[in-house]
């Protein structure tokens, strides 16, 4: 049996592993109890293990004078199970670097490499502050093991699916685990006509590319772990001999779970993504600006410059079969939810989304919804599709 956890009421937990977590999580009852959780907050919800807290000094970068005490990273404190890089390059890379690709398989093959087996950490920090009292917010710092999917290819268009699988390790060396978790979505299309720009305030617009802005360019739609939209850009991939790199334009994010369970400060993330592959996995560079939205027609204003690094590196020999389990029994739940997002969005300018219908989190409702297809009488595809239009009838306005 299965059960919501709130993960806040284990920062004051004794006992096997202490953790800090600022969302709800499915997990099974008995782990529940014993707080073993971590964080991982990429933008979307979601848990993960992480190192434990490194002892002596920290090198904290571009805050030489600040007690590093002061700037000690939060995020989670669960220690994850040690993991074994992967000591050679992956077909994917070797598949990147073949000879004689036109630029559109070349691009086609650097957005497949992403797909695969990870450790993945993320660092964030504020470099620069615009706003008194000049002081930095504490870095934040995560990691954790997760496997990503190619869940559609249809030539032009590339969907990966980023699914966690979490192991802890208690004080007396125990393994505990594993978890799963759905994590984030990122959809990629070549030469796309339009995207849907978050604008603040749980708005979404669609803005048409001119036709300079579509060649050549693949746009990159992120989608939190309830497959809602969260943010879009298009860019063009560069390709070397050592790496082929891809970079959006400017573009509106909703606040990230590590920022919005502690800052009410700001209303959105003003961020340029890099993505860079290399033959060791892959790099998420973010350049991002704390905007505070004016009421009326002021132009808005900038609290705070913050750099984040997110790092994917190729593991071997990680047990990832319950995530394959996992995506196996619930994947006709979530093509149901992709299907439907697609639709509501090709008909739709501009639109708010709620996080909610009524009382209930949206990804709570959707987790407790996918637990069906893991038992014996899976729901049909009409009491599905039933579902997940009501759903999104609630939340969109």
């Amino acid at each position: 049996m299965r059960e919501w956890f709130s993960v806040d009421s284990c920062s004051s937990a004794r006992g096997a592993v202490a953790a800090r977590c600022a969302l709800p999580i499915w997990l099974p009852t008995a782990a529940a109890k014993a707080c073993l959780l971590g964080v991982l907050s990429l933008g979307a919800l979601g848990c993960a293990p992480t190192r434990p807290a490194v002892e002596g000094p920290r090198y904290v970068f571009a805050w030489p004078f600040i007690d590093t005490a002061k700037m000690a990273p939060r995020g989670g404190t669960t220690r994850g199970e040690d993991v074994s890089l992967a000591e050679s390059p992956s077909p994917s890379w070797v598949a990147l670097q073949a000879s004689g690709l036109s630029s559109f398989d070349r691009d086609r093959e650097a957005i497949r490499a992403m797909a695969g087996d990870y450790r993945a950490s993320f660092d964030f920090l504020e470099t620069v502050v615009f706003t008194a009292p000049f002081t930095p917010s504490a870095p934040y710092r995560s990691w954790g093991t997760e496997r990503v999917y190619v869940v559609e290819d249809r030539g032009d268009f590339i969907s990966l699916q980023h699914v966690l699988e979490m192991v802890f390790v208690d004080e007396d060396g125990n393994r505990q685990g594993p978890f799963v978790q759905k994590h984030w979505r990122q959809d990629w299309q070549f030469e796309p006509a339009s995207l849907h720009e978050f604008v603040g305030r749980r708005r979404w617009q669609r803005r048409d590319l001119t036709r300079a802005e579509r060649r050549g360019a693949w746009s990159q739609a992120v989608y939190q772990v309830d497959d809602t939209p969260r943010y879009s850009s298009a860019g063009r991939w560069e390709h070397g001999p050592a790496s082929s790199t891809w970079t959006g334009g400017r573009t509106g994010r909703p606040l990230p779970r590590r920022e919005h369970s502690v800052r009410k400060d700001y209303d959105l993330l003003s961020a340029v993504n890099r993505h860079t592959i290399v033959p060791a996995g892959w790099i998420h560079e973010e350049d991002n600006l704390k905007t505070v939205l004016p009421e009326a027609t002021a132009p808005a204003t900038a609290k705070a410059r913050e750099i984040g690094v997110n790092r994917y590196e190729r593991v071997r020999d990680f047990d990832f079969s319950a995530s394959d389990a996992y995506w196996a029994a619930t994947g006709p739940l979530w093509a149901e939810v992709r299907r439907a997002w697609t639709e509501r969005l090709s008909q739709s300018d501009d639109l708010r989304i709620a996080t909610k219908c009524g009382d209930t989190p949206v990804y709570m409702a959707l987790f407790g919804y996918a637990q069906k297809f893991e038992g014996q009488t899976p729901p049909s595809a009409d009491e599905t599709r039933a579902y997940v239009g009501e759903l999104i009838d609630c939340i969109v306005e």
